[in-house]
């Protein structure tokens, strides 16, 4: 028992399993952010009364949903821009490094 604790210690597990459980708690914020405020502003300014998620046109028989998938990078890039700027506010970048 012993050595599994002086690995945990050594390893950083708590650390990396808050950073991961403050992760999925930034996704929802972002998630939520996205779906209840951007997405119905851009859906107004495409003119698509329902809302971003709903935005799509037909190809043929096929109908292409193309408002969920922006949807889902305006969710990526914000959880990007909040990682990336979270990572240098915390001066993370210079934990590594030597000198």
């Amino acid at each position: 028992m012993e050595g599994f604790i002086d690995f945990i210690r050594k390893q950083g597990v708590i650390g990396l399993a808050i950073g991961f459980i403050l992760g999925g708690a930034v996704s929802k914020v972002v998630s939520a952010l996205v779906t209840d405020i951007i997405n119905p502003i851009l859906g107004l300014v495409l003119g698509v009364a329902e809302g971003l998620k709903t935005a799509s046109f037909n190809l043929g028989s096929a109908q292409i949903l193309y408002g969920d998938f922006i949807s889902v990078i305006i969710d990526f890039l914000i959880i990007a821009f909040v990682v990336y700027f979270g990572f240098k506010w915390l001066k993370l970048d210079k934990l590594d490094k030597k000198g």
